[in-house]
This record gives C-alpha cells, sequence and structure tokens, in this order.
C-alpha cells in the first residue's frame, strides 16, 4: 500500500526528534522521496510550528517539548506523552498545536503518530508509543461511526498507562466512558447556527452535512436537538453528502438538491458541515445562479478555511487548540498525582464560538 503523506509526515518528525536537526537532501535519502516532497513536508509542518526551518536544514523548535525535557536533565525532567491523531492536518491540525504547546510549558515530550483514518492501525501506534518510553497517552481514536469503536475501541480500556480521549464520546456505559476524554460540545454549536439563521428572520434552515466522521454524526444528531429547543418545526429533508473529493457525483447530485430547495422558495438558509465542502456548494451554487447570502444565507461547521471563500462564511468555530491544551494539562495531572483512585474522572465538553462573517448579511 502506498505510504500516505499522514504517514511520511510521521516518520519525518520522528527522525528530525531523533536527531534534533537535519538537512533536507539527507531526509529525503532517508525516507525515500524527492527533496522536493521533503521541502513541501517541512514548510507544511513549519507552518503548524512542529518544526523549525533553517537554511536548507530542519531542527525540532527550540521552545519545543524536546527542548524543554533536555534542559531539564537529558531528557529526563518531565514526562513522555504520545499523542495518537487520525491526522495531521485540517481539524486535527489545531488540536495538535494545542498539545504541543501545553506539553512544552508543563517540561513535557509530545511524541506524535498518525492513523491516517484507518481505526485498526491505533493499537499498533499505541503499542509503539509505550514501547518507546510514553508516560500517558492522548488519543484521537480514527473512528468513523460507533461500528469502529465497537470493533476496534476495547484495548483502550485496558490500557497501563493514564489516557485522555480527545473530540471523541464513547458510547455510553461502555468501559471506554470510564476514561477521561475532552471534547466540543457540537450541540451547542449547531444551536449557535441554527438561532443566528432563525435570529435573522429565516425560516429552518436546511441541513447538508457528511456522515462520515464523529464530528459529521455529532452535527447531525445536534441540528435535531437545535429545532427541538427552539421549537421549529417543518425541517426541510437532510441533505447528506460525501464531499466532492471522495465521491463527484454524489456531491453534485446534492448541490442540485441545494438548488431546488432555494429556487423552490422553501430554504433561504444552510448550515453545512464542513467548510470545505461549504465553499464548494457557494462555487456550484453561484453557476447555477443561485447567490449567497441574497439568496441563501450559508453557516459553515469546523472554521478552518471558511474565511477565505470568495465569500467569507460565517462559521462554528469548534475550541481545537483548547481541545489540545485542555487534554495535556489534564493528561499532566493524572501523571503528577499518580492517578490516584479518589481523584474522579473528567469528562470535560468545550464550547464552540459562532464567527459572523460575509454569507449571513446582506
Amino acid at each position: 500500500m502506498r505510504e500516505s503523506a499522514a504517514e511520511r509526515h510521521d516518520r519525518l518528525l520522528a527522525l528530525v526528534r531523533e536527531r534534533g536537526s537535519a538537512r533536507v537532501s539527507d531526509l529525503a535519502d532517508r525516507l525515500g522521496v524527492s527533496p522536493v516532497t521533503v521541502r513541501r513536508d517541512v514548510e507544511t509542518l513549519a507552518e503548524r510550528g512542529l518544526l523549525d526551518r533553517v537554511h536548507g536544514s530542519v531542527s525540532w523548535p527550540e521552545n519545543g517539548p524536546a527542548a524543554t525535557a533536555s534542559a531539564s536533565g537529558g531528557g529526563s525532567g518531565g514526562p513522555v506523552i504520545g499523542l495518537i491523531a487520525p491526522s495531521a492536518t485540517y481539524y486535527f491540525a489545531e488540536v495538535i498545536r494545542g498539545a504541543h504547546e501545553a506539553a512544552a510549558r508543563a517540561g513535557a515530550r509530545l511524541v506524535l503518530r498518525i492513523s491516517d483514518y484507518r481505526p485498526e492501525e491505533d493499537k499498533a501506534r499505541a503499542e509503539g508509543l509505550l514501547a518507546a518510553g510514553a508516560d500517558g497517552l492522548l488519543i484521537a481514536p480514527a473512528w468513523r461511526g460507533a461500528e469502529d469503536q465497537a470493533a476496534y475501541g476495547d484495548w483502550m480500556a485496558q490500557l497501563p498507562v493514564p489516557a485522555v480521549l480527545l473530540e471523541r464520546t464513547p458510547s455510553a456505559g461502555s468501559p471506554l466512558d470510564d476514561l477521561d476524554r475532552v471534547c466540543s460540545d457540537h450541540r451547542h454549536g449547531v444551536l449557535l447556527a441554527v438561532r443566528h439563521l432563525v435570529g435573522l428572520g429565516h425560516g429552518t434552515p436546511l441541513l447538508v452535512a457528511r456522515s462520515d466522521s464523529p464530528t459529521a454524526l455529532a452535527v447531525r444528531s445536534g441540528y435535531d436537538e437545535a429545532l427541538a429547543t427552539l421549537g421549529l418545526h417543518g425541517a426541510p429533508p437532510m441533505i447528506g453528502t460525501s464531499g466532492a473529493e471522495h465521491d463527484p457525483v454524489r456531491f453534485e447530485e446534492a448541490m442540485r438538491e441545494v438548488h431546488t430547495a432555494v429556487v423552490s422558495g422553501g430554504v433561504t438558509a444552510a448550515l453545512v458541515h464542513n467548510d470545505v465542502d461549504a465553499i464548494h456548494l457557494v462555487q456550484r451554487l453561484a453557476e447555477l445562479g443561485v447567490k449567497v447570502p441574497e439568496d441563501l444565507a450559508l453557516i459553515a461547521y469546523d472554521d478552518e478555511v471558511a474565511a477565505l471563500g470568495d465569500i467569507p462564511l460565517t462559521a462554528v468555530a469548534p475550541p481545537k487548540r483548547q481541545i489540545g491544551r485542555y487534554a495535556t494539562e489534564l493528561l499532566v495531572s493524572r501523571l503528577s498525582s499518580g492517578q490516584d483512585d479518589d481523584d474522579p474522572g473528567q469528562h470535560l465538553a468545550l464550547l464552540p464560538r459562532l464567527h459572523v462573517r460575509a454569507s449571513t448579511t446582506r
């Protein structure tokens, strides 16, 4: 199977972390790719604060966790924290950044592993981190739905070290429900969006959403709860999509369904998960003669790239960076206290915010 960019980033970070610094040409040889590919990878990772670039070479950040640990005694002055994430891009880039910053402040060393949205890889990534000396784990499992938790989640309840789940809510009553976790309250985020649109005078907004991630599923269930909370009735049928990059045929069908709903006069507002789909939607609707926000007020969910569209999109912003920070601080606290049996577990829910932009203002 061809190596993904996320897996290559994982190997690149491990090489630089091990050496402290390395030349781009040496990294290209070790990774078995071209120098152009390595330079592109280094630029991506440097933008996230995971590496420093200096004249043809790269180094572990001076203010990063590795430097902090070595300054306090040869790498033994603070705990080693393993972080398993499904991706190092889009949504999880900010989660990783927040964890990285919090680990540095705590004098801990953060070690990253990427599962590339393959839930069957999570356990192996955890075993690798434990073998490398991780004292505790931050885990954002690569689940896409409840079936993935059932098939690939039981091992987390048997971990020999403290662990904190990030942005994942296990099934109620399952063994994993006893683990510490830090999550965005997506129900609150959806309520903010729906209430904003209704407050502008729109009827019940249309929901356009994926079903391929825990966030997407939380947005779907949060939409139903928001309508009930606000006493809204007559919701237009939800339009499901898998994204233009995954299934362009289905995406085009979804765009046509949105267009029909708008031109028929039944829909004047929509909530779209995620940003990328929302930007594609605005572009496609414009080609079909529907303007945002004149004909359709639109809110995106995620706020990763929503502000960069031709029409800056109003968006719900989950507190991604704070998720990483709070989870790391909680794990460091657990490690410092020795996981006292009298210390209760914690389920922290952080509230998203609504950033209002041009797509909902006329």
